[in-house]
């Protein structure tokens, strides 16, 4: 039996997904040259990358699927388990005035208060601590530390005003340096963020009961999740971590 005649196999082409246009081209030489027009593959192109139907005709449109869906495929490929875990971690977390320190909080990772089950938001307790009327303006710090003094990474630094109401909360954030090379330079898209929790203490002022810290997305401020905060905490703890 001889073999279809070429114009037979683009009809044919025009029906199949891509995944059985390249399938098809591994039959034969023949087949590959008549599975790799341009007239089968630019609608294909089209339909699942049309940005890119529009660049320079000199490149194939078969190679521009090609490219596309590895692109795709990088994108959504899912990203490896940290190297890091919260027992590697102590959080450190600060409350000061222009008199000194009112309440601190240094806790092992292990044995943080997650606030919400898999979300990268903690409480830490701390120690100490009454802020009375006319100390409303504070300086609040909070310090990730690898275990063993490894490597200190600065999440929040921040001065600003807490209302002294026993039950509120002094918020603070601070956008936090984006991985890799330019991280001196460029955002990354989140933010460290510290809540101040206070209750009403028995002789005049509040007290500093804890500190919550968390990574927030600034894109739709919501909290990351636990492995993608360890995931950026590593490429600054972890200075034989590849980008």
């Amino acid at each position: 039996m001889s073999p279809p005649p070429w114009e037979a196999l683009i009809l044919v082409a025009t029906y199949l997904d891509p995944k059985t246009l390249t399938i098809a081209s591994c039959v034969s030489k023949s087949w590959l040259s008549s599975m790799s027009s341009d007239h089968i593959w630019k609608p294909v192109l089209t339909t699942h990358f049309p940005s890119l139907a529009t660049l320079s005709s000199a490149v194939a449109y078969r190679r521009l699927f090609a490219m596309g869906h590895a692109a795709a495929a990088r994108r959504n490929q899912k990203p490896p388990k940290p190297s890091l875990s919260l027992e590697d971690l102590v959080f450190a977390v600060s409350v000061s005035t222009r008199d000194g320190v009112v309440a601190s909080g240094v806790r092992a990772g292990e044995t943080l208060r997650m606030e919400a089950e898999g979300v990268c938001r903690f409480g830490v307790g701390c120690e100490g601590g009454v802020l009375k009327e006319g100390e409303e303006e504070v300086r609040v710090t909070w310090n990730v530390v690898l275990k063993g003094w490894g490597g200190v990474l600065t999440m929040v630094e921040r001065e600003g005003k807490v209302r002294l109401v026993g039950g509120g909360e002094g918020w603070f954030w601070q956008e936090l340096p984006a991985q890799g090379c330019c991280s001196g330079a460029v955002a990354s898209a989140m933010v460290g963020d510290l809540k101040v929790g206070m209750c009403e203490e028995k002789g005049g002022g509040v007290r500093v009961e804890e500190v919550s810290v968390g990574i927030l997305r600034v894109v739709d401020w919501r909290y990351v999740g636990v492995e993608d905060g360890l995931r950026y905490l590593q490429h600054f703890l972890l200075t034989n971590h590849s980008t």
